[in-house]
């Protein structure tokens, strides 16, 4: 019922915006899925870029590092911005920034311009993509077509992550790595001109900004983000690492005692009293730190062990992403007759299967029989799952608190992949033994990782199994 209301405010605003789905949704997607294949996009341009900007090797690792950490750091900060000014404002601010900073990172002519510009470019990622969520859910009546635009837009933002690898395989192979900037300009552009035109605006509700709660949670996930970033590199009793993440612990602790007393809380405690809600958040944290790992791991294995160029290796995604796609087309019809707990579920246990069987690939595969057939289980399991559980988390929230509803989701996800990948990875260098490693070697190391990140599933299994009903609300 909140959210019929918050649609009904939306269309009161602009009424003849209900008119154009198709061109909201696609504002939106296209925008979320910028957001996510930059996250990906410039791993390929990294050698270009390197005998462009005379990058040392530690400091190129921060041309990715330094979008993740502010995107990651920021994303609740920006779901409450959105909420006390305006979600449709915060959404073209952030959207502009993210424009404008790709623009000035593509005629970067030194190493700390493009840094700064990464950076820029994760700032206005984290205050664009939460209001990007919200106006969806705001925009969409609840029930089949908030259904529909929720699958299409989770959908084609998990498919951004194999898109940045093939899209930067292209565009780095036949350009430049600046092309990999330059062409989010003319989609950030054209979505700063048409949201104004056709995305509605829902009603401000002006608040007081809790100033210490935006400091501890900001200043806190930027620690968790970059601690786990430099234990990852640099090993887990680095003494840099081990402060950051001692130092996310007291802030995050402090945030979350502020966010009981003060009036008007950057995260309203009121979200978690949905005990569905907050077991769907944490599968989202426990099943992305896994996939994040496929992501990152398969990659390796089709271009070390198999061969492949980068850009095959991107290209060696897109059965998975066909698969997902297909699934995003089933599941808003399969949700009224199963149910979000069956769909949950069972897009799991998909997932689970499918990277238990990349977990047993040895360097004797070929790509027909080894990885394509897990790629696609794993992609019709997050097609399954991923709008049911989108969908359970965000339905019934109240408007006032749409947008950091969204950030909390999303930040889950940036948390989530940032912890598996550094579970992983150090769990890979171990089975590796080292680099450079051999063939074999490097096949032990990913089935290694891969198998530790079925723990992640299994766990969130568990977690969805005895807390979600299956009528969460009714």
């Amino acid at each position: 019922m909140t959210s019929t209301t918050s649609n009904t405010s939306a269309a009161g605003t602009e009424g003849h915006l209900a008119h154009r789905p198709g061109i909201i949704l696609a504002i939106i997607v296209s925008c979320q899925m910028m957001f996510v294949v930059d996250t990906t996009a410039m791993t390929v341009a990294l050698p270009q870029i390197q005998s462009d900007l005379g990058f040392s090797a530690t400091g190129l690792s921060w041309v990715l590092n330094a979008y993740v950490l502010a995107y990651g750091g920021l994303l609740l900060l920006g779901g409450r911005t959105g909420d006390i000014f305006g979600r449709r404002s915060t959404f073209m601010a952030g959207v502009l920034l993210f424009t404008v900073c790709s623009l000035l990172g593509g005629f970067a002519v030194d190493d700390w311009q493009l840094l700064a510009a990464r950076a820029a470019q994760g700032v206005g990622a984290a205050f664009a993509a939460p209001g990007a969520m919200s106006l969806l859910v705001t925009n969409f009546e609840e029930g089949n077509a908030r259904n529909k635009a929720l699958a299409v837009y989770s959908t084609l933002a998990g498919l951004g992550m194999a898109l940045g690898m093939i899209l930067s395989g292209i565009l780095t192979e036949w350009a430049s790595w600046r092309w990999v900037l330059f062409v989010n300009v003319p989609i950030g552009v054209a979505a700063v001109v048409l949201t104004p035109k056709y995305i509605a605006a829902p009603e401000k509700r002006p608040a007081r900004v809790d100033i210490v709660g935006a400091f501890t949670a900001t200043a806190g996930l930027t620690a968790l983000v970059y601690g786990l970033i430099r234990g990852e590199s640099e090993g887990w009793t680095d003494a840099v690492a081990v402060g950051s993440l001692a130092g996310a612990a007291i802030l995050l602790g402090v945030f979350l005692v502020t966010q009981f007393r003060v009036p008007n809380p950057i995260m309203p405690m009121r979200l978690f009293a949905d005990r569905a809600r907050s077991a769907g958040y944490a599968a989202m944290l426990l099943v992305l730190a896994c996939n994040f790992s496929v992501f990152y791991f398969v990659p390796q294995f089709l271009q070390e062990v198999l061969g492949f160029t980068a850009l095959r290796a991107g290209i060696g995604f897109l059965p998975m992403g066909v698969a997902m796609f297909a699934m995003s087309r089933t599941t808003p019809r399969l949700l009224p007759r199963f149910g979000p707990r069956r769909l949950i579920i069972s897009g799991i246990v998909l997932i689970l299967a499918g990277v238990g069987w990349l977990a047993q690939l040895g360097a004797d595969a070929s790509y027909a029989s080894g990885p394509l057939f897990p790629l696609l289980l794993v992609g019709v399991g997050i097609g399954t799952f991923l709008m049911p559980l989108t969908a359970l988390i965000l339905g019934g929230v109240e408007p006032r608190d749409s947008g950091i509803a969204a950030g909390i989701l999303q930040t889950m996800q940036q948390v989530g992949g940032a912890l598996g990948l550094a579970v992983l990875v150090t769990v890979y260098d171990a089975g590796a033994g080292g680099a450079p490693a051999s063939r074999s070697a490097t096949a032990d190391g990913i089935s290694d990782a891969l198998l530790v990140g079925t723990g992640f599933i299994v766990v969130a299994l568990i977690l969805v199994t005895a807390v979600i009903k299956a009528k969460p609300r009714g």
